[in-house]
């Protein structure tokens, strides 16, 4: 799983980055679609793509951070974004919200494998 950090109106320290990094891994755990052995040449299964923008120059209160995590699956792509005041906690919150679309996208995929069999086994019983 390769992590691309995106900022934009905003400089983040290199432990943020790695603050980042921790928490966005941690999603590689709910990914079994992903294996990191992947052919020679060839791009790991999934990127994942983190934008990280202070929305506002001049406001200091409300939501002005904002967080958005895409992730490239073979056929598929996964999107999340998180709005707050504090970064870490949008940065969390975001993490949380591609945990959800990450176990949809997985129990779509076995449902439709459980149809499949489902008819089959419809078929064979007549």
């Amino acid at each position: 799983m390769r992590i691309i950090i995106k900022t934009k109106n905003l400089i983040l320290s290199g432990e943020f980055k790695n603050f980042i990094e921790k928490k966005i891994s941690v999603l590689k755990k709910f990914l079994s679609v992903l294996k990191e052995d992947c052919p020679e040449g060839q791009k790991t299964l999934a990127e994942v793509l983190v934008e990280v923008e202070k929305e506002t120059m001049h406001h200091k209160k409300g939501e002005v951070f904002r967080s958005s995590v895409e992730i490239s699956l073979p056929g598929k792509k996964l999107m999340s974004q998180a709005r707050g005041d504090d970064l870490e906690r949008v940065i969390i919150n975001v993490k949380e919200q591609m945990k959800k679309e990450i176990n949809k996208y997985k129990f779509k995929k076995i449902d439709k494998i459980r149809r499949g069999q489902r008819k089959l086994k419809e078929k064979l019983n007549f």
